[in-house]
């Protein structure tokens, strides 16, 4: 059962990456290639039309994790206390963003909203990666120091950074070189699906324009991936074993690099979609991958004093979890029908639907 659950709530997460990726990455354009008013409105109603739906599976991940894996949820939202509230904050000033540009139709007033929108999505992305960062790279579980548990196992509590900036000291910060790394990461691969979105959805002026975008910054995610791959086998030799002795694994790996591949023809592909399923490729095979390089950790102790949070040791009892099986069922059901109305309500290009703000 705790298996189920995990694999559960893994596809919720790469949803939601995928749907409010490509808000995130639609920001990011705007922030920096959006210069003529009527590309900055459509290009924010690519976005602002889909925002809401989109953070549903967030809510959906974060009540599925309480339900199923209690001890974990309690860990991480007591030990990222700080990046979570930045995160909440981000995400509140990116939807106000949205929605009070329209309000007023002074230029200063459309700009402020704008700045809002772009750097909170920047942000938000750099932080999702940085969060990503901290799972595969663990925790000083217990915080121990000098070989002592100074708190129960599953107790941890990250600064934003350490003085040294490194993830190699018995203390990590939550931010340093390597959970850097994977937030850039996030940046550009959500940067190259928010491009994607925007070509596939609007007939803005940039379009033509964006798929040089993507084709230059898939020159920056494969010198990325390559580079971070390098700096994990230093966080962690071991990293890579569960590919070597699960070889089926591998499939993961493939799927990320079918679309990083693939995006290299960005300028002959004919059809926007196939773009924008590659991106999603990308993001698909960058989280699956990462969680299967763990499988069955979900949390890593960068000590041995205190064994790392599986979905063994954090899982809510097998009762609880059999319990809420039906219903999640039907939540899921829920879920997949909202997505499916709502994404064909809003087909086409938007440029000429109404955004009510």
């Amino acid at each position: 059962m705790e298996v189920f659950w995990y694999i559960a709530i893994a596809i919720v997460l790469a949803i939601f990456f995928i749907l409010d990726g490509y808000d995130f990455g639609t920001g990011i354009i705007h922030l920096f290639f959006a210069k003529k008013e009527k590309d900055k409105e459509v290009i924010a109603k690519s976005a602002g039309l889909f925002w809401d739906s989109n953070e549903v599976w967030l809510v959906a991940a974060g009540g599925m994790l309480f339900m199923a894996f209690p001890t974990f949820y309690a860990s991480v939202f007591s030990g990222f206390y700080l990046p979570l509230i930045i995160v909440l904050w981000l995400i509140i000033f990116r939807a106000i963003g949205l929605e009070f540009r329209g309000q007023f139709k002074y230029q200063m007033w459309k700009d402020i909203w704008d700045t809002s929108f772009g750097v909170s999505s920047l942000l938000l992305a750099l932080f999702f990666g940085i969060a990503l960062g901290n799972i595969v790279r663990g925790v000083n579980l217990g915080d121990v120091q000098n070989g002592i548990s100074a708190h129960e196992g599953h107790y941890f509590f990250l600064p934003l950074w350490n003085s040294s900036f490194s993830p190699l000291t018995e203390h990590p910060g939550v931010i340093d070189w390597f959970t850097l790394v994977i937030g850039l990461i996030a940046v550009v691969t959500l940067a190259i699906h928010g491009a994607n979105w925007i070509i596939l959805k609007t007939n803005s002026s940039i379009n033509s324009k964006l798929k040089g975008v993507v084709f230059k910054l898939n020159i920056v995610l494969i010198a990325l991936t390559l580079f971070s791959l390098y700096l994990w086998q230093i966080v962690n030799p071991n990293s890579l074993n569960n590919f070597v002795e699960k070889p089926l694994l591998m499939v993961f790996p493939i799927i990320y690099f079918t679309g990083l591949i693939g995006l290299f023809f960005i300028k002959r592909i004919k059809k926007d979609g196939h773009a924008f399923l590659l991106s999603t490729l990308l993001i698909l095979g960058g989280i699956t991958s990462s969680l299967a390089s763990l499988f069955p950790v979900i949390l890593p102790s960068v000590n041995t004093v205190n064994e790392p949070l599986t979905i063994y040791n954090t899982a809510a009892p097998e009762y609880g979890l059999s319990v809420a099986l039906t219903w999640g069922i039907i939540g899921f059901i829920l879920l997949f029908v909202y997505l499916i109305v709502q994404k064909r309500l809003m087909g086409g290009k938007v440029d000429n639907m109404d955004y009510g703000h």
